[in-house]
């Protein structure tokens, strides 16, 4: 033992080996056609982007280096993540994994396509993770992804570690893309409204700017004598721009023509995430260059909110104006520009429109100078609605939420079980249904903590711990599996009542399993295998050999621990119902067609969490059987009972083989089987007759 914990405290000592990020020609090749990855961004693995054309288009970045979430192997789900400058997913792949149940168990198949699921996603919506035991109700602003049956925690860690990066990304390089709802048009705020309400209240903002002060802002540069027309009529409009937003339906009923209105609705229906701004000039600016091409962004305008550019673009959409408007206005430059309100604009708040004044100098090769006319522009907050963000629930809570029956059948159950062990031990031991309510118990954690509740505890849950705690990293994986959690709290209170027995002996289901071939092989008088003391008890050394070779492989090879981890046939048995390659198979089957001959013998030699459990067992506050001075000496009928071998001579009970079967309990309370009991009943006899 000393051997083995000196082996374990080397390992813990012995670096880990981290992913290394994909080089840049292989990431090249994930790219798909018609883009292409660009050049790195900074030193955190982001890359841009880039179109046919060779213009920037997006983001390209793997996950771990951003959002490193330890998954149940305890290492990082790696994925490729690839945005438009949008915040629009256009692919995300997965690179690398080590995630028990995908590997050689489910495979790798539901994984991929589980990812397929995000292209065409926002980074703006509030996606989360479905699962088979929950879903979202109609009308929920939730994106809801379809989880995996088996690994809705895997995903639920996948899902987190892509949002989490993607948003990383948003935030330092995408910096008008909005992470959270934006504010709209509230469609059911209705007010009666005339032109000459909106001008009052400041709804249509007018703005005038005259040559002269065009001209003041182009003095002392080479352009401030190259528009004559400011020299000759300097008090003259050179700019008059009216600017309304058309997206609260009350504003454009008083703008719109009827037939203009529904014209615009019927474009917002197409696009509801657009704000339509209109834009009129009646001077001479004129608004956009000859060489402007419909439906692209104007030349001469551009737009900023809060120091960050929003991006315009001509709706390429012509709508009657109403007979109410000025005259002049119906005679002026107009058109319906379009923003998208995912991209960070909110129109309830103030923003401004940048007009720039073209100016030329020379005649063969004129130079080209400009500068910005500021508009700045409002619409009142009361025609707008601010949803609130319909924040996903912590993954904690929403796995809870989602196997809430499930968790409360498993804590009765558990509850049960805890109080009939300790509050009612020794009368169990003595009923005669001692053994029809043991199976009926093992049936029930077979069936529904194990096969359907996929409650199967596994070494490799230990090894993820342990490598978390030795990198600093988060233990959040545990809490995706609410189940399973709830299932190591109960066996963490066994180790401090009984020891390795709670769990070994009664909430194992592949220990169940063997149990039930045990008793299949009584049935069927198949030959009982059991080795001597001697190999018995060197036999049983060898689960925490297994332990510190699976160690050994997660400080100095940890990719390949999924691997060295099929040591336990529990994915086999239970997680998949032995529906896998029939290598996994045969060897799950070995060891229950074993069972029926040597009983429990993976439980009781090779397996690595009992080993773990055995270790645990040493918290255990009590001994809670109890034993007599004559156990051992004269008397071994335990000890030649004990299927576990976990009774010395001396009668003391080795805790860290014992299985809580209660079958020593109820020889050492039985009148008729313990012989201490026995023989101090016959010297009683004895001694009343010789009184008589």
């Amino acid at each position: 033992m000393r051997v083995i914990l000196f082996t374990l405290l080397f390992c813990l000592s012995a670096p880990l080996v981290p992913a290394a990020p994909l080089d840049r020609a292989t990431l090249a090749e994930l790219i798909m056609p018609p883009f292409s990855l660009g050049d790195p961004i900074g030193d955190n693995g982001v890359y841009q982007l880039l179109n046919s054309g060779g213009a920037k288009a997006g983001y390209v970045f793997e996950t771990e280096p951003l959002a490193s979430l330890p998954g149940f192997s305890g290492s990082a789900i790696n994925a490729l993540v690839v945005l438009d400058l949008e915040g629009l997913f256009l692919d995300v792949r997965l690179i690398e994994h080590n995630e028990p149940i995908f590997v050689s168990g489910l495979g790798e198949a539901p994984f991929h396509r589980f990812f397929e699921q995000y292209p065409g996603l926002s980074i703006s919506s509030s996606i989360v993770v479905g699962t088979p035991y929950g879903s979202g109700g109609a009308g929920s602003s939730l994106v809801y992804l379809d989880g995996v049956t088996k690994a809705t925690a895997s995903v639920r860690i996948a899902h987190e570690s892509v949002m989490a990066a993607a948003l990383a990304v948003a935030r330092e390089k995408m910096e008008g893309i909005s992470t959270t709802p934006p504010a709209h048009p509230d469609p059911e705020y209705s007010e009666a409204l005339t032109w000459e309400d909106l001008v009052s209240q400041g709804i249509a903002t007018h703005t005038v700017i005259s040559n002269a002060q065009v001209n003041d802002a182009f003095d002392d540069t080479i352009w401030e004598d190259d528009d004559p027309e400011a020299q000759t009529n300097p008090d003259a409009p050179y700019l008059d721009l009216w600017i309304v937003d058309l997206g609260p339906p009350s504003i454009a009923r008083a703008v719109l023509s009827d037939g203009g209105f529904r014209e615009l609705q019927d474009f917002l229906a197409i696009s509801p995430n657009d704000e339509p701004i209109l834009v009129i000039e009646t001077a001479r600016h004129g608004l956009v260059s000859p060489d402007f091409v419909r439906n692209t962004a104007p030349d001469w305008l551009s737009a900023e909110q809060d120091g960050l550019p929003v991006a315009l673009r001509d709706s390429d959409l012509f709508v009657e104006l109403s007979d109410n408007l000025p005259g002049v206005m119906h005679d002026g430059a107009m058109m319906i520009l379009r923003t998208d309100r995912r991209l960070g604009f909110d129109p309830s708040r103030k923003w401004t429109l940048n007009v720039a004044a073209i100016r030329q100098h020379g005649m063969f090769q004129p130079e080209t100078g400009s500068i910005n006319l500021p508009v700045t522009h409002a619409t009142d907050e009361r025609f707008f609605s601010h949803p609130k963000a319909t924040k996903a629930s912590p993954p904690w809570l929403d796995a809870l939420r989602a196997r809430q029956a499930d968790m409360i059948i498993l804590t009765l159950f558990l509850a049960g079980l805890t109080a009939l062990l300790f509050y009612a031990q020794n009368p169990l031991a003595q009923s005669r249904t001692l053994t029809p309510v043991r199976l009926a118990i093992l049936a029930f954690v077979t069936v529904f903590v194990g096969w359907w509740g996929q409650g199967q505890l596994s070494v490799v849950t230990v090894l993820a711990v342990v490598r978390a705690a030795f990198e600093g990293g988060s233990f959040a994986f545990l809490t995706y599996d609410p189940f399973s959690l709830l299932i190591w709290g109960a066996t963490f209170l066994g180790f401090v009542l009984w020891g390795r027995g709670y769990f070994c002996g009664w909430l194992c289901p592949f220990g169940a399993l063997q149990e039930f071939a045990h008793h299949l092989g009584r049935a069927l008088r198949l030959p009982r295998l059991e080795p001597s003391p001697y190999w018995d008890t060197r036999f049983k050394l060898f689960k925490y050999a297994v332990l510190a070779g699976l160690f050994v492989t997660l400080f100095t090879a940890p990719d390949q621990l999924d691997k060295a981890a099929e040591v336990e046939p529990f994915k086999t048995a239970i997680t998949t119902y032995f529906i896998r390659d029939w290598g996994y198979v045969a060897y799950a089957a070995i060891w229950l067609i074993l069972g029926m001959m040597l009983f429990k013998g993976f439980c009781r030699y090779g397996c690595p969490l009992g080993a773990v459990m055995a270790i645990g067992g040493l918290f255990r506050g009590r001994n809670w059987i109890k034993r007599r001075g004559e156990c051992g000496s004269p008397c071994q009928l335990c000890k030649a009972k004990c299927t576990y071998g976990a009774i010395r001579k001396s009668g003391e009970i080795r805790y860290s083989e014992c299985f809580g079967c209660l079958d020593c309990v109820a020889i050492h309370n039985d009148q008729n089987r313990c012989v201490p009991l026995i023989i101090a009943s016959r010297r009683a006899t004895k001694r009343m007759e010789a009184a008589e």
